[in-house]
């Protein structure tokens, strides 16, 4: 399956970003809307072999403009995520395809505020186990490091010079691989797609135990 005709699609509709524009060219958004659907099934077909997913949202292209100052009604990209099984499970995949900005991510977008400071009590008695993992080689050359939103300073209760308060005062806990066009177009892009996804694990799995449990390392649920 090749992706080129979706991109160039989404390269014309950023450029001609309007209803009418769009219900010129309905027949061919159908066309690779289409194509990126069997593709999206696919990964998560594949997938599910490896990772236990309770959902896979594919999202809508029209865009929610009602409290949004940019009125364009499009988004410009195709994206779909895979949400793992909760609450055993926690973490989420998202692949965002995008001409010259396609990624995949994935982790802690919005944890609540129980979830985040379960988590930031956890660093703060112990961060050994999440520096393993966000060392590790195959994480690092997939993701560099974690991003996300972050504090300028210690969360209120936290001490502000503990050594893992670079992972404390983070409000997020994201990663995130970018892809060229001429990755995207790869034959291979499903298997590295897959390969991406798999590097998350050992994070996500972590993290899945640390919020199944309590301090003294007993289950919750």
């Amino acid at each position: 399956m090749s992706l080129k005709g979706a991109l160039d699609f989404l390269s014309e509709l950023e450029q001609n970003n309007d209803r009418d524009w769009f219900a010129e060219n309905k027949k061919q958004f159908e066309k690779h809307q289409k194509e990126i659907k069997t593709l999206f099934q696919e990964i998560n077909d594949a997938f599910a072999v490896h990772d236990s997913i309770e959902k896979m949202q594919i999202h809508r292209i029209y865009r929610d403009i009602r409290f949004s100052k940019d009125k364009t009604p499009y988004k410009n990209n195709f994206s779909v995520s895979f949400d793992r099984t909760k609450p055993y499970l926690r973490g989420g995949y998202y692949l965002h395809i995008q001409p010259g900005a396609s990624f995949i991510g994935g982790g802690f977008w919005e944890p609540n505020a129980e979830d985040l400071n379960r988590i930031r009590k956890e660093f703060e008695l112990d961060d050994t186990a999440i520096r393993s993992i966000i060392s590790e080689e195959n994480f690092s050359k997939n993701f560099g490091m974690l991003q996300g939103q972050e504090l300028k300073t210690a969360p209120k209760g936290f001490d502000k010079k503990h050594p893992a308060i670079d992972l404390i005062r983070k409000k997020q806990y994201l990663v995130y691989r970018r892809f060229t066009d001429k990755e995207i177009l790869d034959k291979d892009f499903k298997n590295e797609a897959l390969h991406t996804f798999l590097a998350m694990r050992p994070f996500f799995d972590y993290m899945s135990d640390v919020l199944g449990t309590n301090l003294n390392g007993e289950t919750i649920y």
